[in-house]
C-alpha cells in the first residue's frame, strides 16, 4: 500500500520557521513534492524534488524554502523560514511515480500568524 504521511506542521509566529516531512512508502517515486491550499484559494504548488535532487519553488517561497530528500527519497523535507500569514494553509504531500501516478497524503495544518 503506497502511504504519504506529512508532519510538522503547527502554529508558528510571523518570522519563524517549520519544517515539514514527508515520508512515502509502499513505492518510490520519480518526483516529490509539496502543495498548499489556504481557505477559499486554489491549491498551488510550493516546491518540488526529484530522484536526481533537482529542486523547484514557487515565486512566493523562494529564498526562504529549501525542499529535501534523503538518498532513498523515501523522506521529503521542507524547511520554512521567514514564516508570513500569507504562508497559512494545509501543507500536502505529492509523489509522482515513473509511469505518472500521482499520489497524495492527507495533508499538515500551517499557521502563521502576525
Amino acid at each position: 500500500q503506497v502511504q504519504l504521511l506529512e508532519s510538522g506542521g503547527g502554529v508558528v509566529q510571523a518570522g519563524g520557521s517549520l519544517r515539514l516531512s514527508c515520508a512515502a512508502s509502499g513505492t518510490t517515486f520519480n518526483t516529490m513534492g509539496w502543495y498548499r491550499q489556504a481557505p477559499g484559494k486554489q491549491r498551488e504548488l510550493v516546491a518540488t524534488i526529484t530522484s536526481g535532487h533537482r529542486t523547484n519553488y514557487a515565486d512566493s517561497v523562494k529564498g526562504r524554502s529549501t525542499i529535501s530528500s534523503d538518498n532513498n527519497q523515501n523522506t521529503v523535507y521542507l524547511q520554512m523560514d521567514s514564516l508570513k500569514p500569507e504562508d497559512t494553509g494545509v501543507y500536502r504531500c505529492n509523489g509522482v511515480r515513473d509511469n505518472g501516478y500521482v499520489y497524495w497524503g492527507q495533508g499538515t495544518q500551517v499557521t502563521v500568524s502576525s
